[in-house]
């Protein structure tokens, strides 16, 4: 078979949807090879074929066969083509992870060095902490466990908190307690966290208007939205996010050099706070309000990350990227260890309280945070057993209790939260959906909170 048959063929594949754009999305593809293998590289320290062949091909489907990247050390970054005809790179920057080399790009700053771990603590001790716990021993089992004839799971990393100590952990091989993971939207509840923030301080409030630039005219509809509409993900803005090859979505994440304003050029398609629906665009457009609350560019905001939530933690070895524009990109790309995850659920666990005691997040604000969003499974920034949804009502069946609520990412990032049990679990993977691994993710918490009552 000929190259162009062999790319015809793999295109077709991937048509699913009316307004299929070939082009569009083989270059959405050379980018999020570059982007992925990129960050694997040079943020995470792992092994660049696995991520290929583990996330990048799931995620891209039959493109991914075509795919194929080539990793710059003289000068980091990565090169990625699609069938040798699209082309795409990715550079790295220490201390602001992989970007996208896009027209319209703006410098980053001197590269910087990730700041020295926290000193040592009651939270995690050097090694692995492995439980002796039968029940829960099998639970973890069950989680990393691969089935015949099964969708692959490809589970990283599993850390169980309670009562602010890891009583239980396990890693994939290549993987350990100081691997950075990528969080995909597990990020948009650290953009709740830098949020709260700048709330607490009476730099920003929820029920402001965003003030996008692009909505400034009078008459324009979207210039009621606030910030709660966006992080609530009830904005009514028309920027699916889907399994689309060309969705909205990923045309801002791998073709936008300035994120924030594609998203926040897309019109309405229905009234604002009549109906919730998940979409990156409105995280993107809350980021960079943000980081202009925070102001002076990259630097500034990684400054204020680290003061203000990472160290007060605890955690170490994070790392946040920016799009070209400089807006930290809080919808999908921050690194980190599990173990570091684990500490941002704690923040939760306590109502915003760091180890010290500290307030964190205001008062009230991780109760706001997980109220359901309009009967959905969704608050603002997390996913929530709030509320009257069908999904909800199943994983409490399941035994994840009523008041839990969970940080989730593509592939089955997620770090859950139950406040009633003391109780904090982090599972991260590559994992294919629909489902990613949920239904063992929630027989492990039903065993983590009979195992340690």
């Amino acid at each position: 078979m000929t190259m162009p048959a062999v790319v015809a063929l793999a295109v077709a594949g991937l048509a699913g949807a009316a307004a299929f754009n070939p082009s569009l999305a083989i270059r959405i593809g050379a980018g999020l090879e570059a982007h992925s293998v990129c960050s694997a590289v040079f943020v995470q320290g792992v092994d660049a074929e696995t991520t290929h062949k583990e996330m990048v091909e799931l995620l891209t489907g039959p493109i991914g066969k075509l795919l194929h990247y080539s990793v710059d050390r003289a000068h980091p970054g990565v090169d990625a083509s699609f069938a040798g005809i699209v082309h795409a790179r990715a550079d790295f920057t220490p201390g602001y992870g992989c970007r996208l080399r896009l027209a319209g790009d703006r410098p980053l700053p001197a590269p910087l060095p990730l700041p020295s771990p926290p000193p040592a603590d009651d939270f995690a001790p050097a090694r692995m902490v492995t439980s002796t716990n039968r029940a829960l021993t099998s639970a973890i089992d069950r989680v990393f466990a691969e089935r015949a004839g099964m969708k692959a799971k490809n589970v990283k990393a599993v850390v169980v908190v309670k009562d602010g100590h890891i009583v239980a952990e396990r890693y994939a091989a290549g993987f350990d307690v100081d691997t950075p993971l990528i969080s995909y939207s597990v990020a948009k509840s650290f953009t709740n966290a830098f949020l709260a923030v700048l709330v607490r301080d009476g730099k920003l409030k929820v029920d402001q208007s965003v003030g996008a630039r692009e909505w400034a005219q009078p008459d324009d509809p979207r210039g009621t939205l606030s910030v709660e509409d966006l992080l609530r993900m009830r904005s009514g803005l028309d920027a699916p996010e889907n399994a689309s090859a060309t969705s909205a979505v990923a045309q801002m994440e791998f073709l936008a050099s300035d994120m924030a304003g594609f998203a926040a050029n897309h019109p309405l398609k229905r009234q604002p706070r009549n109906a919730f629906e998940y979409t990156s665009v409105n995280t993107l457009i809350l980021d960079r309000l943000i980081c202009q609350a925070v102001g002076g560019g990259p630097a500034q905001m990684r400054s204020f990350a680290e003061r203000e939530i990472f160290a007060p933690l605890h955690m170490s070895n994070v790392t946040m990227e920016f799009d070209g524009s400089g807006t930290v990109v809080g919808s999908t790309w921050i690194y980190a260890p599990a173990r570091s995850f684990a500490r941002f659920g704690e923040l939760y666990r306590m109502d915003g309280l760091a180890p010290d005691g500290r307030r964190l997040l205001p008062p009230g604000w991780v109760a706001w945070s997980r109220r359901s969003t309009l009967g959905a499974p969704y608050g603002a920034g997390f996913w929530t057993n709030d509320g009257t949804s069908e999904f909800a009502a199943q994983r409490i069946a399941g035994g994840f209790p009523k008041d839990g609520f969970y940080a989730s990412g593509n592939l089955g990032q997620r770090i859950y939260i139950v406040p009633s049990e003391k109780l904090v679990l982090v599972r991260f993977g590559y994992s294919a959906p629909p489902s990613f691994g949920m239904a063992d993710d929630v027989a492990l918490i039903r065993a983590a909170i009979l195992a340690t009552r």
